[in-house]
């Protein structure tokens, strides 16, 4: 059973784009593949390639709401699924003090006292939804056996409320940077796209489309700047992300073209680290000599 977000590839790449999100062939196939098959999306590559803008732009362009579980190491079930209101439990009972054991308990442990995480909150709701699990590599593998009972039938059982099960799935999408290996029973139950670096024709387009003030010469520049860091042995490539926000920075500069003094002034916007833009302005040296000779 599918969300029934889209018809067709062709639609979801054109939702997509007028969302603002520029989808390849490849990543709007399977975006429709895992809306048909009602199936959980596991998106993984590189930070910074649009993995968690991807659920947002689905979010939008399906008219969802946008329901997102923040992984980080340590996070457990009471932060992902549910946990009871201690403090109102508390005050129901000091308030019931001639109530019996048995009265009170049956009442503090109702919907009043629940208190709803991100997979809880995803799939008890009636309206169109799209649940964000990001980074789930940070996450430890209890979390993980707990997705798969999750994800599983779309079901929860809470002890003292009994099984709240999804009256209408959402549209599931995981992300990993893979910082660690994900178990082979998670990736059995999701469909998987991997989306890595741009080739430099879909960045320039990118860059067009959120920086719409940039000349086509100047975005070029940038693109092509940015394609040869990457093809350096860096601590951390340049993401997508980090292009925008050059040619952000660039265009708040009034830059018309790139020259030696601009790059270098502004590399911080794009490395994160001391050696590699030392490297890097060294490189680049080397490539306007040799391109001078």
């Amino acid at each position: 059973m599918g969300t029934g977000f889209f018809s067709s590839v062709d639609e979801v790449s054109a939702k997509l784009a007028e969302a603002g999100y520029l989808a390849s062939t490849a990543v709007a196939t399977t975006v429709f593949l895992a809306d048909r098959l009602g199936k959980p999306l596991l998106v993984e590559g590189p930070a910074g390639v649009g993995k968690t803008e991807l659920a947002k732009a689905v979010a939008e362009v399906g008219g969802a709401r946008l329901v997102r579980l923040q992984c980080y190491e340590g996070i457990d079930e009471a932060r992902a699924l549910y946990e009871w209101n201690h403090a109102k439990q508390l005050l129901r009972i000091t308030a019931g003090r001639e109530e019996t054991w048995a009265d009170a308990r049956t009442d503090i442990f109702g919907e009043e006292f629940l208190l709803r995480r991100p997979l809880l909150t995803a799939i008890s709701g009636s309206e169109p939804t799209v649940l964000l699990i990001d980074e789930t590599d940070k996450a430890d593998l209890e979390v993980e056996g707990l997705l798969l009972e999750v994800l599983g039938d779309f079901q929860v059982t809470v002890p003292e409320l009994g099984t709240i099960t999804a009256t209408r799935e959402p549209f599931v999408v995981l992300t990993s940077n893979a910082t660690r290996e994900l178990s082979e029973a998670l990736r059995r139950r999701c469909l998987f796209l991997h989306i890595g670096f741009p080739d430099e024709e879909l960045e320039r387009r990118i860059v067009r489309l959120k920086v719409p003030g940039l000349t086509p010469a100047l975005a070029d520049s940038v693109v092509r700047v940015i394609s040869a860091l990457r093809a350096m042995d860096l601590r951390k490539l340049p993401s997508v992300a980090e292009t925008v926000d050059w040619a952000r920075t660039l265009l708040e500069l009034g830059a018309e073209q790139l020259d030696d003094e601009l790059v270098g002034q502004s590399l911080g916007v794009i490395l994160k680290h001391q050696d590699d833009i030392v490297k890097a302005g060294a490189a680049l040296e080397l490539e306007r000599v040799l391109d001078a000779s």
